[in-house]
């Protein structure tokens, strides 16, 4: 809503001060529950091409209401800008996480191997 604020703001059904706060708690439960999708996905270690298809599944998922279900729903000024918007955002958000959620899965697998070896 930062990068796109002029755009977000001529729509004018959004709050002038958004509540960052439940914005946050949304991403931690998606996380979360990411997470825990590529834990049981991959019990013997993720990497980041795996982190990347689940986070692009979830973003699929998600990003299809809000770019599609959305502006059937509410009078948007452009219903194609809407889209074009939603999807990019989208598209950036679960690239970037699903990278994170490889790395840190892939990381903590390298970690808790090490420190495994370290106590046989």
């Amino acid at each position: 809503m930062v990068i796109n604020a002029d755009y977000y703001e001529a729509l004018g059904f959004f709050r002038a001060e958004p509540i960052f706060l439940f914005g946050f708690v949304a991403m931690l439960i998606q996380g979360a529950i990411m997470t825990c999708c590529l834990h049981f996905l991959t019990p013997e270690g993720a990497t980041i091409r795996l982190g990347l298809i689940v986070s692009l599944g979830f973003g699929l998922f998600l990003s299809s209401y809000i770019s599609f279900a959305s502006p059937a729903k509410y009078a948007v000024p452009s219903i194609w800008e809407w889209i074009a918007v939603e999807l990019s955002v989208s598209t950036i958000q679960f690239i970037a996480f699903g990278i994170a959620l490889g790395f840190i899965h892939s990381r903590f697998k390298a970690k808790t191997r090490s420190k495994l070896k370290q106590a046989l």
